[in-house]
Parts: C-alpha cells; sequence; structure tokens
C-alpha cells in the first residue's frame, strides 16, 4: 500500500478532510470498523484543488513511516463550516483509516502544561532544577503536564505539592498563557503559569529528588537567564 509523499490536513472546526486511495472525497470514517480496506488518508495538495477547495498553509509536520518521510501540511480551508467532513475525533477508532491521518490528528492536540511563579518578599522566584524529561539538568519552575479532568489552577498546585513538598496558594486566577511549537514533529504546547507568594525557608522543602535535585532563589533577571523553557522565560519576563 503506498502512500504520497506529501499530503494535506484542512481541519475547520474540528472537521477534517479524508479521501480514498483515488483521491475521491470526502470520505467519512466508520467507528469500529477493523478492516485496514479501503484506505482512507489525507488528500495532497492536487487532489484539493480538483475539489475547487481555497486553503492556507500553517505549517509543516514529518512523519516517520516504515522507513519514509512524510511531509503533512497542515492547512486552515477557506469555506464554510464543513460539516460533511469527518470529526477528528471519530477518525482513531477506524482502522480504515491511514495511520499517517490518525498520527497527524494526535500531534495536533495541544499538551497542556501548568506552572507556577512563586516569589518571596525580596522579589526572588523559586526555581528547581530538573532531573529528568526535556530539560534535565536545567533550571524551571515549578510545574507539569496536566491531569486530563484537572484545572490548571489545580494542576500547578499538586506539581508544586510533589516536587517541592510545599502547599502554595494562588494570588490570582489569571495565569500568563502562552503556547509554541518547538519542532517538525507539530506537537503544540500551551502553559498556564500561575503566581503564588512564600518567604519560607529552602530547608523546609522536600524536594522528590528523583525529579527536581535542587532548589533556589534567582532574582528576575538571572531566573530569566537560566531558565531553558520558553514558556519560563515568557513568564519570568513579567517580573522584570
Amino acid at each position: 500500500m503506498s502512500h504520497p509523499d506529501t499530503v494535506v490536513h484542512l481541519e475547520h472546526d474540528g472537521q477534517v478532510l479524508l479521501v480514498n486511495e483515488q483521491g475521491e472525497g470526502p470520505q467519512l470514517p466508520v467507528q469500529g470498523r477493523m478492516e485496514t480496506v479501503p484506505v482512507l488518508r489525507l488528500p495532497t495538495q492536487q487532489e484539493i484543488k480538483a475539489m475547487g477547495i481555497e486553503w492556507e498553509k500553517k505549517r509543516t509536520t514529518n512523519i516517520h513511516f516504515l522507513g519514509n518521510s512524510i511531509a503533512v501540511l497542515k492547512g486552515y480551508p477557506k469555506i464554510e463550516w464543513p460539516g460533511h467532513w469527518a470529526l477528528k475525533d471519530d477518525i482513531i477508532a477506524d482502522n480504515s483509516v491511514h495511520p499517517i491521518a490518525r498520527e497527524a490528528i494526535y500531534r495536533s492536540l495541544h499538551r497542556l502544561v501548568s506552572k507556577v511563579m512563586i516569589t518571596n518578599s525580596n522579589g526572588q522566584v523559586l526555581m528547581g532544577k530538573v532531573e529528568r524529561g526535556h530539560f534535565r539538568g536545567s533550571w524551571t519552575l515549578p510545574g507539569g503536564y496536566m491531569d486530563h479532568d484537572e484545572h490548571p489552577q489545580v494542576g500547578c498546585v499538586r506539581e508544586t505539592l510533589e516536587e517541592l513538598g510545599l502547599e502554595i496558594v494562588l494570588q490570582s486566577d489569571r495565569p500568563i498563557i502562552t503556547q509554541q511549537i518547538f519542532s517538525s514533529r507539530g506537537i503544540s504546547f500551551v502553559s498556564f503559569t500561575y503566581r503564588s507568594q512564600w518567604d519560607g525557608n529552602l530547608s523546609e522543602l522536600k524536594l522528590q529528588t528523583e525529579e527536581i535535585s535542587e532548589a533556589a532563589w534567582f532574582y528576575p533577571v538571572e531566573a530569566t537567564s537560566k531558565a531553558v523553557s520558553h514558556f519560563d522565560v515568557a513568564a519570568l519576563q513579567s517580573l522584570i
């Protein structure tokens, strides 16, 4: 089963354009279908042009599949709401939808992160040195991935307790919100960063040592220079 080297992920309000192997569309998935044929996939640029659909390119995501690199162009169609297109939440449950299409949909979902800037009365901000994950060996603000059913205000409080053994109270329900795609894999992260205050001693902290090896206070300018996360830098700049 061959697959085009370049396809287009057109999405509008959660509806995605799928075609069959002959490039005919739109096609709809069937939830629970176990057969891998007929194959439904994302369309090529030529197939979209043949349908008379105008669209705007947003970015390119590279997906490696069976030794091949497939370029997926993420685009926004310039049409009315396409109610006759496939609902993206239905695509995952149909084995006839090509894995490239399902992978593209999966990567397009936001990853949600909740963090907190804890300051003291001296104007310093608390950071921890991370021992695992993307930023191992670097200084970051407390926080991490939100649980599926969790509000970001709850997530950063939970993460701070888990990482530092510190119970905090947020100063405001208005976070600094930032979004970034870091690589050609096309995975988008959205971060909610809140504010809190604590004037305790670092010796009172109970670090989760397999994740956080050290905690320290930094003035905002120094904290910003040490931060490696785009989200941390954006939030810390609000203190300067």
